[in-house]
């Protein structure tokens, strides 16, 4: 067989959300850091994401994580996290999945009832408890980076819309975070298509309007998901509360989203809605949920910042083989628009 490229890839989902994890056939690349070996990817090895995200290979609705050594010495193993239109700094499902088929393959010992292990992530280091029994990853929690509001009720006119006010945040990502009621919207699958062109309406305009630049590390900028949100309501004495992601290239998160939720935390302390060490649960749009809570309080630049600890499970699905044929008119795939979806301008 003429084969040019091998992968060795394991299949996963963290409460509904892919996160596949390479577990062979791609080489290490020069950086001090992940972030510089993510823009390494970025800028000169793109090809490799387009190769596993694209179809025939992926879809709209996959991610992609790559193990590599961590450039932190403190750090168990490092990890890049490929999405359909970037290279993620940080993400709680792909962590999860990430640390469930360390410890499931072996790759990290598993000690049972608990393994700790410290992630290298472009976002800065993470730190894992995972639950463990019987050779399973029962649970994953991970500590994750400093998150905050730019700005709360920020005024923002969407074509075709009119004006809408959304907050501001980063959770290892930048959000835009916006009641669904407000938009005559909700949290409902019944409502998939109009969340999602709204959300990418409303996504581009906000991009448009404002520039989001981490204090720390201005390679991190720009929005690529969108946060619906709904009001939180007392469940068993926690905060509970659902939300709706829209990742680009306009698709849903499936699970509730580890990023998004740390961003929700930060918004929520900010207008003096959970205090710390209360135990909130985010449910995402097929009712899975993450627990979550503010660990700590701390500042990045300017910015009044809440430590998130968020926890969910993951499933390992499948052990695969991905290889491209030197003959496939389609090394780095294609996009279809009845998958990928285009907001109308």
């Amino acid at each position: 067989m003429p084969i040019s490229r091998s992968l060795t890839v394991v299949g996963c989902h963290a409460e509904g959300e892919v996160g596949d994890v390479i577990t062979g056939g791609v080489l290490d690349v020069p950086g001090k850091t992940m972030f510089d070996k993510l823009v390494h990817f970025e800028t000169k090895k793109d090809s490799l994401r387009q190769l596993l995200l694209n179809e025939p290979r992926g879809r709209a609705a996959v991610n992609t994580n790559l193990v590599l050594p961590p450039c932190d010495p403190r750090a168990d193993a490092g990890f890049l996290i490929m999405e359909s239109e970037e290279y993620a700094p940080m993400s709680g499902s792909n962590t999860i999945c990430t640390t469930t088929v360390l410890l499931e393959t072996g790759m990290i010992p598993m000690k049972e009832p608990i393994t700790e292990v410290t992630l290298d992530t472009a976002a800065g280091l993470v730190k894992v408890i995972a639950e463990c029994e019987a050779g399973k990853c029962k649970s994953v929690e991970f500590d994750n980076v400093p998150s905050f509001v730019l700005e709360l009720d920020f005024k923002v006119v969407v074509p075709g819309i009119g004006e809408v006010v959304v907050d501001i945040a980063y959770g290892g990502m930048m959000y835009v975070l916006v009641d669904a009621a407000s938009l005559g919207l909700a949290v409902d699958n019944q409502q998939s298509r109009q969340l999602v062109e709204v959300g990418e309406r409303i996504k581009r305009a906000t991009e448009a309007a404002y520039v989001p630049i981490h204090p720390e590390n201005p390679g991190i900028t720009g929005f690529s998901v969108i946060a619906f949100t709904e009001p939180l309501k007392k469940e068993d004495g926690c905060q509970v509360a659902a939300n709706a992601v829209v990742v680009s290239p306009g698709r849903f998160d499936r699970s509730p989203c580890g990023t998004g939720t740390s961003a929700r935390l930060a918004v929520l302390h900010a207008r003096g809605e959970i205090k710390e060490g209360e135990i909130f649960k985010h449910r995402s749009i097929i009712g899975t949920e993450f627990v979550s809570r503010i660990r700590g309080l701390t500042t990045v630049g300017k910015y009044p910042a809440v430590l998130p600890t968020v926890k969910g499970r993951a499933w390992i699905t499948s052990y695969k083989q991905v290889v491209l044929d030197s003959t496939d008119p389609f090394p780095e795939g294609f996009r279809v628009g009845d998958q990928w979806h285009i907001a109308p301008n």
